[in-house]
């Protein structure tokens, strides 16, 4: 087999036990290699299919606890109450079912929007493939940016070095080659292999796919450790929502069972109905409704330019206080533009724009706007590379900061030119300059910046002809001029930076920019330009430091990769929520870091694929709307735990304490299964609510302890009103057990679905409109509540019984004093909350 210790052996050899050669694989033999290997995706990434959704959702407890009253119901032969249980369980899994089929259906369909896609050479040509379709034998290209999308071998490799951390933890970059390694050497020791999971930092290469999907050594490790993503906060939060049912349950469970027994109530009308209870306290629809919302959200977010890659990643879009982000293409206009070229005395210099535009034409490593603007400028001007062949490249790096370019005019083979171009400081540490000369150009430097200039630097040397050249080339050039760029701040950029102000967001901006540019598009938007920090001055501080001068901090300048990822951390250390936007190479940790890591569409690789969020267009208003739209959708999420929450304590504590004082149930398990059921039949439609502005204006997070607070107060409101309602069944209208049973539930019903209406806004319920599907929703299952105990045989089914009018007349009444009542206590509580 070629893929056996492929490391060991020669390349060549390699390419020929796969059937491919240089111009890759035909269409035809990747397709029969695609059949037989499968996708190139890991053991982890498989498809929720719908057998396996619907599946799902019978693993609740919620459930099984049903499943199992319902068989204690046909083991003692009562079909219809087996057959009402099993009924109601059907009807809520096939509504969660369909639910999180739809979600899970347009989450996917996201996420193909964001697939990642590789070069590859077929049939002679070089075309673009999604990376799931790769196979062994297929030759592949990589650049700096790129993650490597399958286990291979390099075929070719010019300054190439790949970031190799996720498989060997080794954070220094690699430098991969052409060659063949011993057979028993380690992962790490693998110097000619790429593998899957590891991202280009720089250079280009070509390679030989060997391994893909489940076989490669990233395949394998996910394998053996079957990783789960780390707990998010929005996970965090439920998972303790659900402890906290799960306590109150067992609580109420125990005393309930105790209670009977003690009363010698039948053991079986007993269990089941401290079932029913167990069930009626849990919202059992909440995954449901948790991720309906949050894929509307998605969607609702998609069609406003923001892509969520991760569903929870909207509540962390939500909560961010704190926006790290570069000023490029986000509070400047992102269309660079080559003001003019410079010599070393600041005079235009046509040489210099030729040095440059040679240089700019001929790399092939990391592709930037920079570049793209001298090559049109030069352009403009007449300029080409004709005459000129390239002899060699070396990288640009976020160490040397800058690209060097060795070229040999055509019919001069004994010298070459070698031309470098980058930031101003390392292009001068490569220059043979002296005192004078390195002070004026310094102080033209930062004039320039101060105006609010990009410069970049450039430098040159004649050199004897050789094969091949690297970094000890750059020494002893000289100085050749500069370059100046133009990217403006843009019209609204201001604006922006107030409406996220306004949110509760502030602005940070982390950029490798010296910090005369940086302070003037500081200046212009609005920013502090006298808040800042240069990397300099972070490589001197203490953690601690940096802790304290993070929070005051707005301009971070001339930062490498490794700051960045460190000023997160300071501010994360200092309880910030933070957000990070970035799209290059070096922002890949602090995406990783970050709360929420935030990219745009057209973003290198390893960029985008560690963010959570990715934006449609590099624009900060995009994404104001998107933290808008995240907090509405965790509103709404939070709305439908707390207010069913706190209906269902409150309904179950007022069974509690009823089972002792009278003679019979307060309600029959059927009828409280019932009961749960209708009642959270609008809550689906809670994901299209309307939202106040209270709570977009400021970030929400998860507080298990207010929605505590929450439930015992307004579960305690409707437990008195369900006392009241006792009282009056049984002292005033004397009712038997069926009538008081049905009165109970259909004020219960009502009850439940009024207070969603009145709970669903912290103002004046009458002041706030609820969307129209809530309304409609609501409606309906209200007048369902009502006509029940008037519909013949089911109502019977049911053990219903027609209520007289004055007993129907009562129960509005009771609705409607409760409506009033939680009104006010639910403003007073609002105020509570703000103090």
């Amino acid at each position: 087999m070629p893929e056996t210790h492929y490391w060991s052996r020669d390349p060549s050899e390699l390419m020929a036990d796969l059937g491919t050669g240089a111009g890759g694989l035909s269409a035809a033999a990747a397709a029969e290699q695609l059949r037989r290997h499968g996708p190139n995706t890991v053991a982890g990434e498989r498809r929720i299919t719908a057998p396996r959704l619907l599946l799902r959702q019978f693993e609740s407890p919620l459930v099984l606890i049903l499943v199992f009253g319902a068989l204690v119901s046909m083991m003692l032969r009562d079909w219809v109450d087996a057959s009402i249980i099993l009924a109601i369980v059907l009807g809520s899994t096939l509504l969660g079912f369909a639910q999180e089929y739809r979600a899970s259906a347009a989450v996917a369909a996201l996420r193909r929007r964001l697939a990642l896609t590789v070069q590859v050479v077929r049939d002679g040509t070089a075309q673009t493939v999604a990376a799931s379709a790769l196979v062994p034998g297929d030759v592949i290209r990589l650049s700096a940016g790129n993650l490597v999308p399958a286990d291979g071998v390099v075929l070719e490799a010019r300054d190439f070095l790949v970031t190799e951390a996720s498989l060997t933890g080794e954070s220094f970059p690699v430098e991969k080659q052409r060659g063949i390694v011993p057979a028993g050497a380690p992962l790490a020791g693998r110097t000619n292999c790429v593998f899957l999971g590891t991202s280009v930092r720089s250079g280009t290469a070509t390679a030989l796919v060997v391994k893909t999907g489940r076989d490669t050594a990233f395949g394998a490790v996910a394998a053996r450790l079957h990783e789960q993503a780390p707990e998010t906060e929005f996970a965090r939060g439920v998972r303790q929502f659900g402890y906290l049912l799960v306590r109150v349950m067992i609580v109420m469970v125990v005393f309930v069972l105790v209670v009977n027994f003690a009363l010698e109530r039948p053991p079986i009308e007993s269990l089941l109905f401290a079932v029913a209870l167990a069930v009626g306290i849990s919202p059992e629809l909440l995954p449901a409704i948790v991720s309906v919302t949050l894929s509307r959200g998605a969607r609702a977010m998609a069609r406003r330019g923001v892509i969520v890659r991760r569903l929870e990643a909207i509540e962390d879009l939500g909560s961010m206080d704190v926006l790290c982000t570069d000023k490029t293409g986000t509070l400047t206009e992102g269309v660079i533009a080559l003001d003019s070229a410079v010599d070393a005395e600041g005079r235009a210099s046509a040489e210099v724009l030729r040095l440059a535009h040679l240089n700019a034409a001929f790399e092939t490593g990391i592709e930037n706007p920079l570049d793209v603007a001298i090559v049109a400028a030069g352009e403009r001007s007449g300029l080409a590379t004709a005459g000129w062949a390239k002899v060699d490249e070396i990288p640009y790096d976020f160490i040397r900061k800058r690209l060097t370019i060795v070229v040999a005019r055509e019919g001069e083979a004994a010298a070459h030119l070698i031309i470098t171009k980058g930031a101003f400081a390392t292009v001068l540490d490569a220059c043979s300059v002296d005192t004078a000369l390195r002070e004026r150009l310094e102080a033209y430097y930062r004039r320039k910046g101060v105006e609010g200039f990009r410069v970049l630097a450039v430098a040159t040397k004649r050199a004897a002809a050789k094969a091949h050249y690297g970094r000890e080339d750059e020494v002893g050039m000289a100085f050749a001029g500069f370059l100046l760029f133009l990217d403006p701040p843009k019209d609204d950029a201001g604006k922006t930076i107030r409406d996220l102000a306004a949110l509760g967001i502030r602005i940070k901006v982390i950029t490798g920019d010296n910090r005369y540019v940086a302070a003037h598009v500081a200046a212009a938007i609005g920013l502090d330009p006298k808040a800042l920090l240069t990397g300099g001055e972070i490589a001197g501080l203490k953690d601690e430091s940096l802790w304290h001068l993070a929070e005051r901090t707005d301009l971070f300048v001339e930062v490498d990769p490794q700051q960045k990822e460190r000023i997160v951390r300071a501010l994360q250390r200092t309880g910030h929520a933070v957000g990070y936007l970035g799209d290059g190479i070096n922002d890949a940790p602090s995406l990783h870091a970050a709360d929420v890591g935030i990219s745009v569409e057209n973003a290198v690789d390893v960029a985008r694929e560690s963010a959570d969020v990715i934006l449609l267009q590099h624009d900060l208003d995009v994404l104001r709307r998107g933290v808008e739209d995240g907090r509405a959708t965790f509103a709404n999420t939070l709305k439908y735990i707390s207010i069913t929450t706190s209906a269902n304590f409150g309904n179950m504590v007022s069974m509690a304490l009823a089972t002792p004082l009278l003679p019979f149930l307060p309600l029959a398990a059927k009828q409280i299964l019932l009961n749960n059921f209708l009642s959270d039949l609008p809550s689906i439609a809670i994901s299209t609510d309307n939202v106040d502005a209270e709570h977009t204006a400021r970030a929400q997070r998860w507080n298990v302890d207010e929605v505590r607070r929450f439930m015992i107060v307004f579960g305690l409101i409707s437990t008195v009103f369900d006392l009241l309602t006792f009282f009056l069944l049984l002292q005033v209208f004397t009712s038997d057990e069926a009538t008081f049973q049905t009165t109970w539930f259909v004020v219960s019903v009502l009850t439940e679905l009024a207070v969603v209406l009145v709970l669903r806004t912290r103002g004046p319920a009458w002041r706030s409109a609820p969307s129209r599907l809530l309304l409609w929703t609501t409606v309906a299952v209200g007048a369902a509540a009502f006509a029940l105990p008037y519909a013949g045989p089911l109502a019977s089914v049911f053990g219903f019984v027609a209520l007289s009018w004055q007993l129907m007349l009562a129960a509005v009444l009771i609705m409607a004093v409760y409506v009033l009542t939680t009104e006010v206590a639910k403003l007073e509580f609002s105020r509570t909350r703000r103090r």
